[in-house]
């Protein structure tokens, strides 16, 4: 039994995915997380201020006593995992293996979409993970920088003209491609899932990063015997770079639950 907190942190709204689906798998589960809302979007960024940023964010939460952090953030799980989990002593795990393994065993004709940032795209790191999986699968990925923008500034809703003309452009070479499989590896991107997936069509499984991770944290610590004592009512706390006003009312929107005076601004610069 292990009743320290998970911390979660991503760039801004996205890595509430993961929250999210923690949230209902585990909701004995004290939850810390943190949305860098300041310096959002990190896929434009180049690696060096992605890895200066995962840092600052991994040592905010540290001043917590937690028992794990979760990455759920695509741009910084492919540009700078490896290097955080070994600096941190604690688990580090991020997005990229349990949503390749899902895309792996759903695609049925071996044709795998992946969007994401640029900077998830420039990586690589979802196609070299699929590529040792099975190594004769066809991958096409498209970077989609308007996404992240658009999601935080609350226009993820089926309907919206702008998004629904953005997601259009994107995906039109994908669905002409003929995927069976659409990875979203930014965690921003679930919350588009309905305007994804109506453009994709009904044959073409999302593969939504932010809940598969959440899944494999849920497993590892159930079978480590790390979760909080059954019974108990895990706690959610969010923290922000930024206004909390705006934070607060788009999560709540998404969680499905009112986040009230749980959300905090912090100056992540000191960290």
């Amino acid at each position: 039994m292990d009743t320290r907190p998970i911390g979660v942190f991503d760039s801004g709204l996205g890595g509430l995915t993961a929250v999210r689906e923690l949230q209902r798998l585990l909701p004995g589960e004290d939850i810390i997380y943190f949305g860098d809302t300041g310096r959002v979007p990190y896929g434009s960024r180049s690696r060096e201020t992605i890895i200066k940023y995962g840092r600052q964010d991994v040592a905010f939460l540290r001043t917590f006593d937690l028992k794990a952090i979760v990455i759920a953030c695509g741009t910084v799980s492919t540009t700078a995992l490896d290097l955080l989990a070994a600096e941190t002593p604690i688990p580090v795990w991020g997005v990229v293996e349990p949503a390749v393994r899902a895309a792996a065993d759903a695609t049925k004709n071996r044709k795998i979409g992946l969007i994401g940032t640029q900077a998830t795209i420039r990586s690589g790191a979802y196609e070299r993970m699929l590529a040792g999986l099975d190594p004769e699968a066809e991958v096409l990925s498209g970077a989609c920088p308007l996404f992240v923008p658009l999601v935080e500034n609350g226009r993820f809703q089926p309907g919206d003209l702008v998004v629904e003309t953005v997601a259009a452009e994107y995906l039109a070479p994908f669905r002409a491609t003929g995927v069976d499989t659409l990875i979203l590896g930014c965690t921003h991107y679930p919350l588009l899932t309905d305007i994804i997936g109506r453009y994709m069509g009904p044959g073409v499984t999302l593969i939504n990063t932010g809940a598969t991770c959440a899944r494999q944290v849920a497993d590892i610590l159930t079978r480590r015997d790390a979760l909080a004592k059954p019974g108990k009512a895990g706690v959610s706390r969010y923290y922000v770079s930024d206004s909390t006003e705006g934070f607060a009312q788009l999560a709540g929107i998404f969680l499905g639950r009112d986040v009230g005076d749980h959300v905090e601004q912090v100056d992540i610069w000191r960290y």
